[in-house]
C-alpha cells in the first residue's frame, strides 16, 4: 500500500484547504471544496457510485459490504489556520538518520533531538514541506489512508468486510467540523477518525473544551484631552491577562493532563477590547473552574475600576469523549485488535486537543480517533514517514475485516 498512499498524500497536500477561524461562511473557504471534489471523483472512479459532495463541502461514499454493523471512516480535509498551507512543496527523503534540511527555509532543519519520533525512522521514507509552509499531514495523511484503503478493497472483492461509510470533513481545525453533518444520513453504527498521530496509539480520550470572550468597555477620549476621562480597554485587558497564572494553566507550562486557559486572540481599541480564551481540561469539573478563574479576574478588574464594564461569555466547543466511548468499549477495543493484526502493540492515549470524534460520540455516533503517522503537527517542521501511513492504512482495512466476523458482528 505504500506506493497508493504516497501517490495519493503527495497529490493531496499540494491543494491549498487551509480554513479560517474568522470567516462566517460555511466551510470557511471555498478552497476546501476543490479538494473534497477531486476525491468524491476518485471515490466514484473506485466504484462507489454514490460518492459525492454536499452543500457543505462533506464528501461521503459507501462501500457495501458482506455482514456485520456500517462502520464509519472519517478524515477532515482542512488544513490549519497557524501556518501557510498554500503552494507546499513537498520533498521525501531516505531516512538514513540525522537532520533533515528543508530545503525552502535554510533556518528549518528537522532534528531526532527535537523530534523524538524521527530517531525511530531510520530506513523510513520521510515526507516534508520545504519548510515554508505546512505539509498538511494533518489531516490529509488520514484522507489518503482512507482512500488506499477503500482502493485496496475495491480492487481484492474477495475480501469479505463489514459495509463501510466514508466521510471528508470540513473546517475540523477551527472547531466546526461537523457543525453540518448529519448523523442519520450518514448512516454508520459507530465511526473512526484517521486523525491521530504515533503509529499504534489509540486515542480515546480528549480534552473538554471551550471558549470564553471576555469583553472590556471603557471609554475613550481625544487623548489630548484624556486626563481623569479616559479608561483605557486595552490596559485592562492587559492588567487581566498579566493577572493570570505564571507558572501553570498555560500551554507553556503543561503537559500529559493538566489543563490550561491560554488567551488565544485579543482585539479592539481604548474604548472596547475582546479578549478570546481557550480553556481545556480532561476533567470537566476542572475546565468549569478555569472559566470562573476568567470570571472571577474579570470582577477583580471591574472593582478596582468601577468605570468599566466587563462580560464574560463561555460556550462549550466539545467533551471528552472517554466518557461516552466507555460506554460500548468493544468499538475502541476492536481498534486494539486491528492494530495487532498489522504487528503492532496498540496503546490508548489521550488527546491534549479534540477530534470532529469528540463532537460526534457526544452526539451518540461513538468515534475514537485512529494513528495517521503524522508527527509536528500544525508546524512548517510537520512530517510523516510513508511506511506509517502504510500501516494505518492497512488498519483500516482489518478494521473493516473484522467487523464482519462473527466474533465481533
Amino acid at each position: 500500500m505504500a506506493d497508493d498512499v504516497l501517490d495519493r498524500f503527495l497529490r493531496y497536500v499540494r491543494i491549498d484547504t487551509q480554513s479560517d477561524d474568522k470567516s462566517t461562511t460555511y466551510p470557511s473557504t471555498a478552497k476546501q471544496r476543490d479538494l473534497g471534489e477531486l476525491l468524491a471523483r476518485e471515490l466514484r472512479d473506485l466504484g462507489l457510485e454514490d460518492a459525492a459532495i454536499d452543500e457543505h463541502g462533506y464528501v461521503f461514499a459507501t462501500v457495501p459490504g458482506a455482514r456485520g454493523p456500517t462502520i464509519g471512516l472519517i478524515a477532515h480535509v482542512d488544513t490549519s489556520p497557524d501556518e501557510s498551507g498554500a503552494n507546499v512543496q513537498p520533498q521525501v527523503v531516505h531516512y538514513t538518520g540525522g537532520d533533515i534540511q528543508l530545503p525552502g527555509d535554510p533556518r528549518r532543519v528537522l532534528r531526532p533531538s527535537e523530534s523524538l519520533m524521527l530517531a525511530e525512522k531510520e530506513g523510513h521514507d520521510i515526507v516534508t514541506s520545504d519548510g515554508t509552509t505546512l505539509l498538511g499531514a494533518d489531516d490529509k495523511a488520514g484522507v489518503a489512508e482512507i482512500m488506499t484503503a477503500v482502493a485496496y478493497l475495491a480492487r481484492h472483492p474477495e475480501i469479505e468486510h463489514a459495509p463501510i461509510r466514508v466521510g471528508f470533513t470540513v473546517d475540523e481545525e477551527v472547531g466546526r467540523g461537523v457543525e453540518h453533518f448529519d448523523d442519520e444520513a450518514f448512516g454508520a453504527e459507530f465511526a473512526y477518525t484517521f486523525d491521530g498521530t504515533e503509529i499504534g496509539r489509540i486515542d480515546d480520550e480528549t480534552f473538554s473544551a471551550s471558549e470564553a470572550r471576555v469583553r472590556i468597555e471603557g471609554h475613550s477620549v481625544h487623548p489630548g484631552t484624556s486626563k481623569g476621562k479616559m479608561v483605557n480597554s486595552v490596559k485592562l485587558a492587559a492588567a487581566l491577562i498579566e493577572r493570570l497564572p505564571k507558572d501553570r494553566l498555560s500551554p507553556e507550562t503543561t503537559e500529559e493532563r493538566e489543563g490550561f486557559v491560554h488567551p488565544h486572540r485579543i482585539s479592539g481599541g481604548a474604548a472596547e477590547t475582546t479578549i478570546t480564551f481557550i480553556c481545556r481540561d480532561f476533567d470537566l469539573a476542572q475546565l468549569r473552574e478555569h472559566e470562573q478563574l476568567l470570571r472571577d479576574l474579570a470582577a477583580e478588574i471591574e472593582r478596582e475600576e468601577p468605570r468599566a464594564r466587563l462580560t464574560v461569555e463561555v460556550e462549550d466547543s466539545y467533551r471528552n469523549m472517554k466518557e461516552f466511548l466507555d460506554a460500548r468499549p468493544r468499538i475502541v477495543e476492536a481498534a486494539d485488535e486491528a492494530t495487532r493484526r498489522v504487528g503492532l502493540e496498540p496503546a490508548r492515549s489521550a488527546i491534549r486537543g479534540g477530534t470532529d470524534g469528540a463532537v460526534l460520540s457526544a452526539r451518540g455516533l461513538l468515534t475514537p480517533n485512529v494513528y495517521t503517522g503524522g508527527q509536528e503537527y500544525h508546524s512548517v517542521l510537520e512530517w510523516v514517514s510513508v511506511q506509517d501511513m502504510a500501516v494505518s492504512a492497512a488498519t483500516a482495512v482489518e478494521l473493516a475485516k473484522l467487523w464482519a466476523e462473527p466474533p465481533w458482528t
